[in-house]
Order: C-alpha cells, then structure tokens, then sequence
C-alpha cells in the first residue's frame, strides 16, 4: 500500500473509483429497463450530432488532403524523372541545351515551392483544426459520466425522502451529494453549451480559407509551370528549325513483299494481253490446243461460297503458267461477281468489299503492287485472294475514287499500310 501511495494513489480512492463505476453502471441498467428516469437535454444532444459530423468531415478532408499531397509529390517525381531524360537526349552540340537545363532545374524548384506551401498553408492549418477535437470529445464523454452521477445522486436522494422509515442523517447527506453532483455536472455542461455551437460555426470559415489558399496556391503553381512550358517550346521549337529536314514521319510498317506475287503483279501490269477488270480472255482458235480450257477447281473458293461447287474457271493462256496460289478475279464473270463477307451481291461496291477506311497521311508507293495516298482518300478494302499473301500491318484495297472511274478490281487494286488510315465505316 506504501508502494500505492508513492504514486499519489491510495486504496480509498481506488475503492471510490470502483464504487462510481458500480454506481453507473446500476444507474444506466435501471433507466434502460425504464425503472428510473433520465436528464435529457435535446439542444445539447443536437450539438454533440454536429460535433461527430464535423469532427468526421474534418478527419476526411484531412485524409484527401494528404492524398492530394502525395499525388504532388508523386508528379513531381515523375516531372523530375522526364527532365532528366531531356536532359540526357539532348546533345551537346544542339542550341538550347543550356535553356533547356535551366528550365528543367527552375521546374524542379517550382514543384518543391508547391508543396511545401501547400503543407504550410493547408495542411497544418487543418492539422490545428483537428487537434481540439480530441480534448472536446473527452469533455464530452466525461460530462455523460457526470449526467448519470447527477441521476444516480437525485434517484437516491428521492427514495430515501419517499422510505416509510425515514433517516435524517442519511437524507442531509444524500442531498449534499446531489448538490455537489449536480454542481460538477452543470459546470461541464454550461462551458459545452458555449464552446460546441462556436466550434460547429467556425466550419465555414475553416473550410472557405483551406479551400481558398490550395485553389489560390494551384491557380499560381500552374501560372508559373505555363510560362516555363513555354519556354521549353521556344527551345524546342529552334532545335526543330536547325534540323527541320529530320522531322520525324508516320513510317509503314516493313513488309516480307512476297517477290512472286510482286512479280506477277507487275507481269499483269505490262502484259497487254492479260485479261482487264471482269472482261473475259478472248477464246483461242478452233482446234487449237487451248481450245479446250484447262479446268482447275478452287477447293478454298467453294468452301468461301465464292464459287458454287463444281464450277469451272476458264483460264487465258497469260495464266496457264501461273502457280496456283493465284487465281485471277476475271472468275467473277463466270460466277456473276465474286462473294465476299460484306460485298455479296452489292454491285456499288467491289467484289468482298469489308469496310472503308480513310488516309491520315500522305504515303508514297515503294512497289507496283502498292497504292499511292494522300490524306483525305478513301479505300475500299478487300480480302487477298491468298491470306498467305498478307503482310502483318499491310491491307488490300481499291481507292474509292478509282473505283467509281474504272470499276475494275485488278486495275486498280493495291496494297497499303493500315497505319497510315482510320477505319470509317
């Protein structure tokens, strides 16, 4: 018990403490059963409301705001990390290499200025904010404890004044400790009344000045971050200047150019004889050898539904020495038009026309079996006869204006890269 002592605490007054809490805890059974009433007060109550409100708004609006910082910092990060590979790509020998370093370090400077005030006049003002919630908050726990010592004083109190056997002595000292609990309790909560109202108020401006000085502090921060945006353009834009002519162009992608069908495009291409769009190859004298057309089968074709099964193709002697693989569209004539996925039977439209697609730069033919663009045309695009025959990146295809001119499929017919187009229907 000296031991106890020591330290300002003694067994009486851990026995009272006991006895209060034992006291409480009977009091708050019996006004939930309904046995005994209880003080309420309505007013205080709707402002201990506002104070869990508030204290909840205040404590999220501290959490995004540290959110917020952390993002700053994180795109600071990565601001830095961008200028550094300027700084590293850029040769020595170019002009504005020194600008360019400058605006990097002024950039880094700027984003450092920025969050520290933001800390300064944002975060900390809402730190101080939070840091009287803690205090209220246990005033106001501590003043519930005091309601129900009130309770408990005044209950006692009255069932010894109401006891058929009435003790005078004990009444005289149940009512001096109703006075003295009701005394603690009314000046805890008398300074709550005053404090919890003028606090729930004080949110507004709070809010107003926090709000203001982040949206007063960004409208700067990006003002500054303009001008050096800028800057870096200038530079850039000079370095552009001095080595204009090495503009960086959309480029296609490389192709395999399978070298026999570049071949026999252009056989097609210079042999006059060699059958045009959809007309059929004149027929070979009577008797002759090739009087008799060599019959061949397209097995792929049938299956396609481009040819009905058992048709025959008649072939031009131009095509009687031609692999297999490539099968000329003069077929169409024999079939009535080729059917495709989307082109079946659309005589506007070429033979398995898909979908168009439009040109967004300029390209310029690098083989003869290739189409020559300028941004703005349109192309029809077709399937390849032989899939294999396709390059990754690369698509078949009828510019829309030729189209409409010739009508004729293997005149004007090429490949292109898909990257210099956007699909358009």
């Amino acid at each position: 018990m000296a031991e106890l002592g020591s330290k300002g605490v003694t067994a009486g007054k851990i026995a009272s403490n006991v006895q209060k809490k034992l006291t409480r805890a009977q009091e708050k059974v019996l006004q939930k059963l309904g046995k005994a009433d209880e003080t309420k007060d309505e007013q205080f109550e709707q402002c201990v409301q506002n104070f869990n409100k508030q204290l909840t708004e205040g404590t999220r609006l501290q959490k995004d705001l540290r959110t917020y910082l952390a993002s700053v910092k994180a795109m600071h990060e990565a601001s830095k990390k961008l200028n550094e590979c300027l700084q590293e790509v850029y040769e020595p020998d170019w002009p504005g290499r020194d600008e360019a370093n400058k605006i990097a370090e002024n950039n880094d400077l700027l984003w450092m200025d920025y969050h520290q005030k933001l800390v300064d006049q944002a975060l900390l003002t809402m730190d101080t904010y939070l840091g009287q919630f803690p205090d209220i908050k246990s005033r106001i726990a501590k003043r519930g404890r005091k309601l129900v010592d009130y309770d408990s004083a005044r209950h006692h109190f009255e069932s010894l004044q109401t006891a058929k056997k009435k003790d005078e002595a004990k009444i005289a000292k149940a009512e001096e400790e109703l006075i003295k609990a009701q005394k603690v309790f009314e000046e805890m909560n008398v300074d709550l009344q005053e404090e919890l109202p003028s606090l729930w108020n004080s949110r507004v401006g709070f809010y107003v000045n926090t709000f203001q000085s982040i949206a007063g502090l960004e409208e700067n921060f990006h003002k500054e971050m303009s001008k050096l945006n800028q800057n870096l353009n200038d530079v850039l834009v000079s370095l552009e200047k001095q080595h204009g002519s090495n503009t960086f162009t959309v480029k296609a992608q490389p192709r395999k150019k399978n070298k026999l069908f570049s071949r026999l495009i252009r056989k097609k291409n210079s042999d006059n004889t060699a059958t045009k769009g959809n007309k059929s190859p004149s027929p070979p004298p009577d008797g002759s050898p090739a009087a008799t057309p060599d019959i061949r089968v397209n097995h792929e074709q049938e299956q396609a539904g481009m040819t009905e099964p058992g048709a025959t193709l008649p072939k031009s002697p131009s095509q009687s020495s031609l692999p297999a693989v490539v099968v000329e569209n003069f077929s169409a004539t024999v079939n009535g038009a080729m059917e495709g996925s989307s082109g079946v039977g659309r005589l506007d439209l070429p033979p398995g026309f898909m979908f168009k697609v439009q040109a967004q730069h300029d390209y310029t033919a690098t083989d003869t079996d290739e189409l020559q663009l300028k941004a703005g045309d349109v192309v029809l695009v077709i399937p390849f006869q032989n899939p294999e025959e396709q390059d990754e990146g690369w698509l078949m295809g009828i510019k829309e204006s030729d189209w409409n001119q010739h009508k004729e499929v293997e005149k004007c017919q090429g490949v292109f890269p898909e990257n210099f187009t956007e699909r358009v229907q």
